[in-house]
């Protein structure tokens, strides 16, 4: 079973970018389902109707999140239609709308998704997500998913290798999102989970994680607040991996990362 995983998708051009890398990049790898992180669809910060509707006709066949799903009013009503293509972190407080977990039926095997986020350096008061992908994992356990594949969106990576380990041996995949920098540190760990610190972007390639230099760069020189501008056309970068799964042990064989460049 293939799985390909992209990085978070920042805008415009990060939404443009997978419409026009995507289909040549299914053609050649051929995954089974393919996931993207949404939290930064629309303009950098959250998701629209229309914004996910673009990613979903790219074909991107379902989405994970972060601590930026929340920034459009709209993204509230989209995670909480039934069936919502999009997950939001499964550790947010009791009373968020949407979903953290959701088994994806994929021909006739099936792949579980979770969406967790981190704690250090984070400042949202969330439930632990060691413990909360405990009892997520003990819930679908009768379900036998053939995969099972986390986005855990966190800042630190010690937070993330520690999860990465103690994930390993119970899922198939635990993949970092959240600072879009592609980590080079992928690798299958020793009782079959593959690892990524963090997957990257899909975004302005010569950017400040996909926003304009010129006003980040004010703000560090100056410490006053500057006008970040998410841009809508130049050089964008996909970042992207592929995953190989056992669909009968759920441990994955190989991870390989994904890097293509387009003007746009």
């Amino acid at each position: 079973m293939k799985i390909l995983f992209i990085g978070d998708v920042v805008g415009k051009l990060g939404r443009r970018a997978v419409a026009a890398l995507l289909p040549k990049i299914k053609e050649d790898y051929e995954p089974d389902v393919t996931i993207a992180n949404a939290e930064n669809l629309a303009h950098g910060k959250g998701i629209t109707s229309q914004t996910l509707k673009e990613l979903l006709d790219a074909g991107v066949d379902f989405c994970t999140s972060g601590n930026h799903i929340w920034a459009k009013p709209e993204g509230h009503a989209i995670l909480a239609k039934k069936d919502s293509p999009v997950l939001r972190p499964a550790n947010f407080p009791e009373g968020a709308p949407g979903s953290g977990a959701r088994l994806l039926s994929v021909g006739t095997r099936s792949v579980l998704v979770i969406n967790l986020m981190g704690r250090v350096f984070m400042k949202e008061h969330l439930a632990c997500p060691f413990r909360t992908l405990d009892a997520i994992l003990a819930e679908y356990k009768t379900k036998k998913p053939n995969a099972i594949i986390v986005d855990f969106h966190a800042e630190a990576t010690s937070e993330k290798n520690t999860f990465g380990l103690y994930a390993d041996g119970r899922v198939s995949a635990v993949l970092g999102t959240h600072t879009h920098v592609p980590t080079a540190d992928e690798r299958v760990l020793p009782d079959g989970c593959a690892y990524i610190s963090d997957v990257g972007m899909v975004g302005l390639k010569n950017s400040s994680i996909g926003v304009e230099y010129a006003g980040i760069v004010q703000t560090f020189l100056t410490q006053m607040p500057g006008k970040f501008e998410v841009p809508e056309t130049g050089l964008a970068i996909l970042n992207a991996v592929l995953l190989d799964i056992d669909p009968a042990t759920g441990k994955t064989r190989s991870i390989m990362r994904i890097q293509q460049d387009c003007t746009i």
